[in-house]
């Protein structure tokens, strides 16, 4: 079977991760005792009619979790495709949704910020080894886009190409960060400025010689570090381009980063400061 354990912190995504990956047809389990586990797959696998299942595990089971190891090694034991999903947030992240849902977090008792401590300490294990997704910066439909690609599509690392300007300030999701504010600037080209970096004639003012070899540099880069954020177990890398208002050159270098790349990689492109100008 391929086997999909979904786990991580309380309020990172569990629930809309298996939403998705019911979605797409795996059977889901939601914290089934860990000693009864190896069990269930064992019934399932003998059943025959499924052959993709999904299980989630978490700190509410604190009392089984010291199980989980001796589970895991008799799960790949017994041939089954096994893969470890530990969703992830920052604290504040974590924090915030659990105030704005008014839902109880399951070790928190009176104190909010002493039970996503707790849960931190408690699945510090399972962390080990895992997929590991950090949802802080993921809406629903971005986390749900993932997990289905990785599960039920091409089985690529998910990229995201992501434009901005220096000046409205980093994005605060990105793996890797590029800096083109050195690159000729259609800005100061009264004919250019009110284009976009999508436009030819921007692409072609920017990508004069520096800007030519600076994208090569960049796509061999991309293409020795992608496989092996693969390797590592991401499920998505963000790789961000800046300039000073992101309208022009970043958007531009982002678009052709597509064209290169896009053979090769799931691309997704967002261009953050494009409608703001410089």
């Amino acid at each position: 079977m391929q086997i999909v354990i979904v786990t991580g912190l309380s309020g990172a995504g569990k629930s809309t991760a298996l939403r998705a990956l019911e979605d797409i047809e795996f059977t889901c389990v939601d914290n089934i005792p860990v000693p009864l586990v190896a069990q269930m797959v064992d019934h399932l696998a003998h059943e025959g009619d499924r052959d993709k299942l999904a299980i989630a595990i978490d700190a509410r089971q604190r009392r089984n979790l010291s199980a989980w190891g001796a589970t895991l090694t008799k799960l790949r034991g017994a041939g089954h495709r096994l893969e470890v999903m530990f969703l992830d947030a920052s604290d504040g992240v974590l924090l915030r949704r659990f105030s704005e849902t008014r839902r109880r977090h399951p070790l928190s008792g009176d104190d909010l910020s002493e039970g996503v401590r707790r849960d931190r300490e408690l699945m510090a294990e399972m962390r080990h080894g895992a997929a590991v997704v950090d949802t802080s910066n993921l809406n629903m439909h971005q986390l749900k886009a993932i997990i289905q690609d990785r599960y039920g599509g091409t089985g690529k690392l998910a990229v995201t190409f992501v434009s901005f300007g220096f000046k409205h300030g980093l994005p605060l999701e990105f793996n890797l960060v590029f800096d083109v504010r050195f690159l000729p600037n259609p800005y100061f080209e009264p004919s250019l400025t009110h284009l976009t970096g999508r436009d030819p004639e921007v692409a072609k003012f920017v990508f004069g010689p520096e800007g030519s070899e600076y994208v090569e540099h960049i796509e061999r880069l991309l293409r020795f570090s992608l496989p092996n954020f693969q390797k590592e177990g991401k499920l998505y890398v963000t790789v961000c381009v800046g300039c000073t208002g992101g309208r022009h050159r970043s958007v531009a270098v982002v678009e052709e980063l597509r064209k290169r790349l896009g053979h090769d990689w799931d691309i997704l492109v967002r261009h953050r400061d494009v409608e703001r100008g410089e």
